[in-house]
């Protein structure tokens, strides 16, 4: 995220301060590991794991905010991965413990609305990390119903994968844009100018397809949409 969406991150810091949470840095971690651990290199993943699981718990109070759904779900899914360690496990367990979404913690306190400066129609797309692997569903819906000038069309199997999968669309890419295609469909069937969904690789795989397909609809991490919802609400 802080190589290719570095402005999602920092909206991410800027919402949840709007929304009262005191955003505090861990500049010691890492990569999650997820990306290797969908290569099957989990060696890599565990060692990966440790160090972050060692860098947070220099801020054992807080809870640890991801705005990307595939890392997220590896986070909380440190204590499995960990689990034969035994000099490792409960400290897995703790960190795992303290992961959030972002829209989790923005849901949880709210979010506090704001609107956006010109009306726009949207639909979501649900990650398959955030809804299959984390069992999330309402915190970005709730994120999106939050937001003034917003008309949310709800999207046919929005809990299909999109085809990015981890690492998939880059070792099987015909198969992949086949499982996209429906979604394509399913989008321009909604008549949004906007999809929002929660994870770089989705973001990546259905904005690629987009552009391929000569579409004028965009994607866009929902934490962004309130970020220009925030902004929009500063500038009147």
């Amino acid at each position: 995220m802080d190589g290719l969406q570095r402005a999602t991150n920092q909206a991410t810091e800027r919402t949840l301060t709007v929304n009262d949470y005191r955003v505090v840095e861990t500049p010691a971690q890492g990569c999650c590991g997820a990306l290797h651990a969908h290569a099957g290199d989990l060696e890599t993943a565990r060692a990966l794991a440790r160090a972050n699981i060692s860098a947070f718990e220099a801020t054992p109070a807080a809870s640890i905010a991801v705005n990307a759904a595939g890392c997220g779900a590896m986070l909380k899914d440190y204590a499995h991965l960990l689990h034969d360690d035994a000099g490792w496990q409960r400290r897995a367990a703790a960190v795992s413990a303290r992961t959030r979404d972002a829209t989790e913690l923005l849901a949880a306190q709210g979010p506090k609305p704001a609107r956006l400066a010109a009306p726009v129609t949207i639909t979501y797309d649900a990650p398959c990390h955030l809804q299959h692997a984390q069992r999330l569903t309402a915190p970005p819906l709730t994120i999106i119903q939050s937001i003034g000038n917003v008309t949310y069309v709800p999207l046919e199997d929005s809990d299909q994968c999109c085809g990015s999968a981890g690492i998939y669309n880059l070792i099987e890419p015909d198969v992949s844009d086949a499982v996209l295609a429906p979604k394509l469909r399913h989008i321009a069937a909604t008549g949004a100018t906007l999809v929002v969904t929660g994870n770089p690789g989705c973001l990546m795989q259905i904005g690629a397809g987009l552009l391929r397909t000569g579409s004028g609809t965009r994607v866009i991490h929902p934490i962004d949409l309130l970020d220009a919802a925030y902004a929009a609400e500063a500038q009147t």
